[in-house]
Formats: C-alpha cells, sequence, structure tokens
C-alpha cells in the first residue's frame, strides 16, 4: 500500500478577506500536492462587506453575511488557525501569532483588511468603534438595538466620515431604528471637510442628501471630533452631541502590525506590484484593502480585492509549480451600488445616476450570488470501494468519515472484555485495578497516578490540537485529586519533508508546553515517528500526598456535578461533514482546551467519587460510577449543559463514530428520542469532571466554581437502586 504523498511546501494565507475566501474555494477545486494550504484569521467566520449595510438595516441576519472559514477551509483541504497574525519575520520566515507558535512559511500572502478606527482621537477606543472591522460592528450593533429597545441606551447615534460609507450606514441604521418604532431616534454624521460625499457624481450625491432628508439624517460639516466620552461627541468649535453610539468611517487606516513587516509604505498600507507580490518581498503577496496596487493606483474598495482572487490564485500556483506568473490590471472606474436605508439603492458611475427599489435588487442578486460560493459545495465522492472487496468491507466503512479525538476509540464492550483478560495485581505497589481511570502506584509517603491518551487528530492545526491532547490525558490526574508531575510524549507525524516535519513538531510542543507548563507537568521526552495521520498522545505521571480520588464509591444523596458542558463528539463529527457552523466549532474547541485543574481543586476536598467524561459520555462513565458502587443514578436532562450547536446537530441525526456502540454499552430505558437523551452517550475529548458531591456540600461547591468561571451544573443525584433513571 502506497502511503500518501508528503507535504514539501507551506503556503500561508494570513487573514480570511473575500480574496482569500475565493482562493480557497478555488484551490478546494485543483489542489496541488505536496502543498499545504494554511488559514490564519482569528474569527471563525468574516463578513462579507458588500451586505454590511443590508444587515444593519435590518434586510439581512447575520448569519447571511457570514462567510463560514471552518466549512470553507474543510472543503478547501487547508489547515484552519483560530488566531490573530501579529507579525511577520521574513529572514526566519514565519508568522507570529497571538497567543500561539509562530507558523513557518515559504510563500505567503495578506490579506488581512483596514480599519476605521481613529485613535488618535481621545477616547475613542473606550466609548467608540470603527466600522471596520466589520465583525466588530456587526457584534456591536446587535447589542445597541437590543439596549435601546429595553431602554437601557439612548438611540442616538454620531457617525464620524461624510463619505459614501458613512452616509449609507447612517442611512442603514436610522432606517431599522424607524422600523423598529424607536421615539426619538437620531443619527449625525459629522464630516471634517466642508463638501460631503467626495468620490460621486453629483447626480448621486445629491440623490443620497435628499435621502438623508427623507430619513430624517442630519450632517454637519467643516468641523471636527476633539475627544468622546461615555455619553457624548466632543467637537472642536465646543458643540457636544450626545450618543448611545459612535462609529468612526472617515479613513482607512491599516493595521498597525503590517508597519513592523518592513513591507508597507509611508502610510501603512503594503505596496504590491503587477504581480500582487510586495514589492520588498516577492515571497510575500498582498490583495485587497491592505495592499496598495504601485504600478494603478485605486480606492478601496471590494470589487477590487475580488477581481484580485483569480491572478494570486494563478499566480501562488505558478510559484509551486514552476510557471509564469499572470499580471493585475484593474479596471479604471466601476459601477458603485449605494443602499438608501430602506430596499432601495443609488448608481454612481462616470457621472450615470440611477435611483430606486429595481437597483436594491440588483444588488441583492449580486450579494446573494456571491455568497452562494460559501454555501452551496459540491459534493466530493468518497474513496471508491476495490471491486474485489472482502464481504462486510462496506458496511464496515459506513457513510460517514471515521471521527478524531474521543469518537474514534475502540467500542466499550470491547475494552471492558479485554480487562477481564487481565491478571490480577500481584505487586503490593500497584494500588490500583483494571478499570480505574489511571494506575495508582505506592509512591514513599504518598501515591503517584500514571495514565496515557492518545488521540487521532480532529483538526488541522497541530498546536490547538496539542493543547487539547494536553488537556485529555490531565484529565485522569485531575480526576483522581493529584497534582502533574511529568510527561512523556508520543507522536504520529504525517508524511512530510524534513523541514515541515521540524516546523510541525516546533507547534505541537509549543502546544503541549502552553498546557503542561502551568499545570506543573514537566515534559521529559518522549518518542516521535511517521505514519497515514497526525496523533498525538501524553502518558502523563502524577502525585498525591493524602486521598487518591477513584471513580467508585458514590453514596445514596450525593448531588452529580459536571463541570463542561456536552456536545463536542457530535459538533466534531458535524465539522468533518461540513455541517456545524464555524461559531460553534470554535467554541468548542475554546471549551476543549480549557484546564481542568480549577475545577478539581474545588471538587476533591468534597467529593466521594470523581472520573472525568470521554469517549464513553457522560452515561458511560456514570454507569461504569454506579456498577463499581452498587448505586443508582437519576439525571435532569433539563439541567444537563449543552455546547452551542450540539442540540440542533443531534436533532438532525448527526452521530459520532462510536456513538452507536456507547449506547449499546449502557443499560438504560431511552429510545433516545430527544437530543438530550441523544447526547448522553456522545464522545467527549477534553470533556469535564463527574462528580458525586455529598448533598449538604453540592451547592457551596458549585458556587464556588462558578465563581472561577466554571460552567459547571447540578445534574441530577445518585439514588439507592442500580442503573440511570432520566427525568
Amino acid at each position: 500500500m502506497h502511503s500518501p504523498l508528503p507535504l514539501v511546501r507551506d503556503v500561508v494565507l494570513i487573514g480570511g478577506g473575500h480574496t482569500h475566501a475565493l482562493v480557497l474555494r478555488r484551490w478546494a477545486m485543483n489542489p496541488i500536492a505536496g502543498a499545504r494550504l494554511t488559514l490564519i484569521n482569528p474569527g471563525a467566520t468574516a463578513p462579507y462587506s458588500g451586505m454590511l449595510p443590508g444587515y444593519i438595516a435590518g434586510h439581512y441576519g447575520r448569519m447571511d453575511l457570514e462567510i463560514d472559514l471552518v466549512r470553507l477551509a474543510r472543503f478547501a483541504g487547508a489547515r484552519l488557525v483560530l488566531a490573530r497574525a501579529t507579525g511577520i519575520d521574513r529572514v526566519a520566515k514565519r508568522v507570529s501569532i497571538a497567543g500561539q507558535a509562530d507558523i513557518s512559511y515559504d510563500i505567503a500572502a495578506v490579506d488581512v483588511g483596514i480599519t476605521t478606527e481613529l485613535p488618535a482621537i481621545a477616547g475613542f477606543g473606550k466609548h467608540a468603534l470603527g466600522a471596520k472591522p466589520l465583525d466588530r460592528y456587526a457584534a456591536e450593533w446587535e447589542a445597541f438595538l437590543a439596549q435601546i429597545t429595553a431602554g437601557k441606551r439612548q438611540p442616538e447615534i454620531v457617525v464620524i466620515g461624510g463619505g459614501v460609507a458613512g452616509v449609507e450606514l447612517a442611512l442603514a441604521m436610522m432606517h431599522h431604528m424607524k422600523t423598529l418604532q424607536i421615539a426619538d431616534a437620531k443619527v449625525t454624521i459629522i464630516e471634517v471637510a466642508q463638501t460631503p460625499l467626495g468620490g460621486i457624481g453629483a447626480g448621486a450625491r445629491h440623490a443620497l442628501l435628499r435621502h438623508m432628508h427623507r430619513l430624517g439624517v442630519d450632517m454637519m460639516t467643516g468641523v471636527q471630533v476633539s475627544r468622546i466620552t461615555a455619553d457624548a461627541v466632543h467637537l472642536d468649535d465646543g458643540t457636544m452631541l450626545a450618543k448611545g453610539l459612535c462609529i468612526a468611517s472617515a479613513t482607512a487606516r491599516p493595521h498597525d502590525w503590517l508597519r513592523d513587516t518592513g513591507l508597507t509604505n509611508d502610510r501603512g498600507f503594503i505596496d504590491v506590484g503587477e504581480t500582487l507580490q510586495t514589492i520588498v518581498d516577492p515571497s510575500i503577496y498582498a490583495t485587497g484593502d491592505c495592499a496598495d496596487l504601485t504600478h494603478a493606483p485605486r480606492p478601496k474598495a471590494g470589487v477590487f480585492a475580488v477581481r484580485e482572487a483569480p491572478i494570486l490564485y494563478h499566480n501562488l500556483r505558478a510559484d509551486l509549480l514552476g510557471h509564469k506568473r499572470k499580471l493585475f490590471k484593474p479596471q479604471k472606474s466601476y459601477l458603485k451600488l449605494i443602499s438608501t436605508g430602506g430596499k432601495g439603492a443609488i448608481a454612481d458611475k462616470a457621472g450615470l445616476r440611477l435611483d430606486g427599489g429595481w437597483l436594491w435588487q440588483w444588488k441583492d442578486h449580486i450579494d446573494r450570488k456571491f455568497m452562494r460560493q460559501f454555501e452551496e459545495y459540491p459534493q466530493m465522492p468518497p474513496p471508491a470501494i476495490p471491486r474485489d472487496a472482502a464481504l462486510g468491507l462496506r458496511d464496515e466503512i459506513g457513510d460517514a468519515p471515521l471521527c478524531g479525538g474521543c469518537g474514534a476509540k475502540v467500542a466499550p464492550a470491547t475494552l471492558t472484555d479485554l480487562l477481564t483478560t487481565l491478571p490480577a495485581t500481584a505487586r503490593k505497589d500497584v494500588l490500583s485495578s483494571p478499570g480505574d481511570d489511571a494506575a495508582i502506584l505506592s509512591c514513599g509517603a504518598g501515591q503517584q497516578v500514571l495514565t496515557t491518551d492518545h488521540l487521532r487528530a480532529f483538526m488541522s492545526d497541530p498546536y490547538r490540537m496539542a493543547k487539547i491532547t494536553a488537556v485529555h490525558a490531565l484529565g485522569d490526574i485531575w480526576a483522581m485529586g493529584a497534582h502533574p508531575q511529568a510527561a512523556l510524549s508520543s507522536i504520529v507525524l504525517p508524511p512530510l519533508s524534513a523541514a515541515l516535519q521540524g516546523e510541525t513538531l516546533r507547534e505541537i510542543m509549543a502546544g503541549a508546553q502552553a498546557i503542561m507548563g502551568p499545570a506543573g507537568a514537566e515534559i521529559v521526552g518522549g518518542h516521535t515517528s511517521q505514519g497515514a495521520e497526525l496523533t498525538i498522545g501524553f502518558s502523563v505521571t502524577g502525585l498525591s500526598g493524602g486521598r487518591v480520588i477513584r471513580n467508585t464509591g458514590v453514596a445514596a444523596g450525593d448531588q452529580l456535578i459536571l463541570t463542561k458542558p456536552l456536545g463536542c463528539g457530535t459538533i466534531l463529527a458535524a465539522e468533518m461533514q461540513m455541517l456545524a457552523e464555524g461559531d460553534w466549532v470554535k467554541s468548542t474547541y475554546e471549551m476543549m482546551e480549557r484546564p481542568l485543574a480549577t475545577a478539581a481543586g474545588i471538587l476533591a476536598p468534597h467529593t466521594h467519587a470523581m472520573t472525568d467524561i470521554t469517549g464513553f459520555g457522560l452515561a458511560g462513565h456514570l454507569n461504569a460510577m454506579l456498577q463499581g458502587s452498587g448505586q443508582g443514578a437519576r439525571i435532569d436532562l433539563a439541567a444537563l449543559p449543552f455546547l452551542d450547536g450540539a442540540l440542533p446537530l443531534a436533532e438532525q441525526g448527526v452521530r459520532s463514530t462510536i456513538w452507536a456502540a456507547n449506547r449499546r454499552a449502557v443499560p438504560m430505558a431511552t429510545a433516545c428520542k430527544t437530543p438530550a437523551e441523544t447526547l448522553l452517550f456522545d464522545p467527549q475529548t477534553a470533556g469535564g469532571l463527574l462528580a458525586a458531591v455529598p448533598a449538604a456540600q453540592a451547592s457551596g461547591c458549585l458556587a464556588q466554581l462558578q465563581e472561577q468561571g466554571e460552567p459547571a451544573a447540578i445534574i441530577g443525584e445518585i439514588v439507592v437502586g442500580n442503573g440511570i433513571q432520566l427525568q
């Protein structure tokens, strides 16, 4: 059998702008063997600027204008790093990432957009925000509407900047407030120039001014903002404007970190030439608003970012294949379709002026057509099964891909059968028995616990995968009330060149250290080999000077406390099938990489028994606690916490690979007709602790957990009897 072809070159896309999104879409249809494509972006989604005014006006929902980068990266086969780039070391050829290991590149491209924030104005950072980046503005707008509707904020908005973008957003905001019948709604535009709306024809300017008058949007020209306070915008002429919200749309500014790359001009934008390569460094490209076209200067507009995409795509391929690059030749003028608040628009091009609802319908058609590229992906056929295949092979493979993480564990029944074949412990210094979360060894006056865990990768970011695996491996140590001591790594790398092996290992060990170090576990060595796919594992020891907590010993009346929400197995399975929303996936990753040390420290002094919820799901691990204790349990389904997205995905029928085996392993009277019942058997990776705490201490423990920010809940109680009951 031939191994997959090794990866030998790294192409890194910094930012999830329109150009990069389109490049990823094209790459998916025609990837290059041996090239690893990486996208770095802080958010799981990227807003499409063309639909922002429509969203602000209330014509679109938030999801209508969001490009889901998690789904897109999965479709493109690209590595996705959900973090913010903060710099580029062009000598070492690495991208600096906030809170994460650097990412190496052979070829890089920058498409991080711009900001309209105005830090030079006193109080701006605390009391105002820019219209760009769009994601922050969109989130703040939602919060503002909720607060003014509830009467907790004044419906007074100040927009800094009287250009097309500022006027378009002012009209959209006023329209939405009027639609909501907000009394005393007020929008005022501040423009430093005497004449507003520069850059468009006189006819379009007059039409926009007429729409401002129609909606009651005011404009002040020839004035500047001197400072901004919590409830007012102060002008240089002494005027004070009351405000509930202040938005800046005056000037396009590059992100500050770009200046330190050595790629920028005196305005802070990245200078690029005809091939979209930076003038300073041909191994780095730049597109979209963060770049200045030195050969054909143009205003900042999304139309150029979209039309740069096929050129960037071709030139990245040309660099990888040794072919000739193409030149980008932007058009000299372009049609501007400007929204007017309601479902109307103005067209401006070369002095032409058109106004009406049919223009908005045309714009809506153009925008939705663009977004459909990232909503409707062609189905990629699974690898064909050979004609001469053994009976049962097709049934074993199934329709869904094999899950990663704990979703790839061997079935509980198989492991239980294996444990019965192990010989009885003969050594006096081995204190544990088969079925304990970890081995317990006598160690001087105290005890040492020993455990091992390995995870098949379910994400493409090795740094984050290592963090989650470290949390997962340490879970048994924390669950037993011990303090992490030492760790050995066991890593299987996919086929990579020697250079990429080194870079990938560097990221993995940095991620492991980010968890192991603060936990007190010293990484003392390990083993690395090559295989078909990435697998990360750790063998960990912990020390306890007192009681080692077992997963048995519960008593009737104990309250069951769960410290993390359920559903990560379902969400990870859905992500592999491109069914999960990007924000659900991102929040799931963040929950999985949350250590259990704080929760364990609060629960350990009080609990009768504790375990961490992993591959066998809540029902499986609770069942093991009960069987070893001779007790039963009652679970309050309404009290169970779930990750965002887990319930709707479970209702759609999404299941992790091991779900059916988990269900068969637990004798429970449930038909799993509801999503909550289904998720009782969902495998958890780096899941929470399940602790049986005496009723007298349970409320106090829960309060302490929640004070520390732990998403814990009391989910049921131990009862006399056997098995798990649901209520």
